[in-house]
């Protein structure tokens, strides 16, 4: 049963809250490398100029990534497209376990818009899988995607580097994200009407329990991956 309150005469449910904590979260946990980005296109600005490249640059990236995200919960009232975006966010969801992204080669920009312009950039480039998950996440609201993103721009700006640094301190914040985009990943999959009426899905039980053994097959992979890999740097540094 969905609960809801009226605050301010806005009507939030339930699951309204539960979407938009997950945007947040998705936020944070896919903003890590944007956050390198943004300290290395502005750290050969004067001081007085850093704080305003950011904000300027951070905004800038916001706003394309909310136009792309708005397109994408377009594209995903096309058949079949919930699978293959949520396919491609189990994916994302074990590269963040495991590693192996590309760090971005962005070189310190001395200009003031030169630096901006770098930051929307790189955004571009680097933010295909925040805006496929917060998509996903927002489950076709618009309204949602706006404020989850809005509410993440001072966590991204001020708080990424601490997110990176705690990230590499305590591994088990990158299993509870890749957790989390998993199970938005399993959403999007079962959501999508074809696949439902082929196999009957009616049952939330069973809906539910897939979405379950998806997050712990995503969440076991990537933990066997890590050991493996674990394994093979400890061999060859004393073997």
């Amino acid at each position: 049963m969905e609960l809801a309150t009226t605050i301010l005469g806005i009507t939030i449910s339930s699951a309204a809250i539960i979407a938009l904590l997950k945007i947040i979260a998705i936020d944070i946990v896919l903003s890590g490398d944007n956050a390198i980005v943004i300290a290395m296109a502005t750290k050969n600005l004067p001081k007085e100029q850093q704080n305003k490249a950011i904000i300027w640059g951070t905004v800038g990236a916001v706003g394309l990534r909310i136009l792309f995200a708005i397109i994408i919960v377009w594209l995903l009232k096309i058949p079949f497209v919930n699978i293959i975006g949520g396919l491609l966010l189990l994916w994302i969801a074990y590269k963040v376990l495991v590693g192996g992204e590309e760090e971005a080669n962005v070189s310190a920009h001395n200009g003031f818009m030169k630096a901006i312009g770098t930051i929307i950039l790189a955004d571009v480039v680097m933010s295909l899988d925040n805006v496929v998950a917060v998509a996903g996440a927002a489950n076709g609201h618009i309204g949602m995607i706006a404020l989850g993103v809005a509410i993440s721009i001072p966590i991204m700006i001020y708080g990424s580097k601490f997110i990176v640094k705690a990230m590499n301190k305590y591994n088990w914040i990158a299993y509870v994200g890749s957790g989390i985009l998993a199970w938005t990943a399993g959403e999007m999959i079962l959501r999508d009407k074809q696949l439902v009426d082929f196999f009957n899905l009616t049952s939330q039980l069973i809906t539910y329990g897939i979405i379950i053994v998806i997050t712990a097959l995503v969440l076991f992979g990537g933990y066997a991956t890590n050991k493996r890999i674990a394994s093979k740097r400890n061999v060859r540094q004393y073997g």
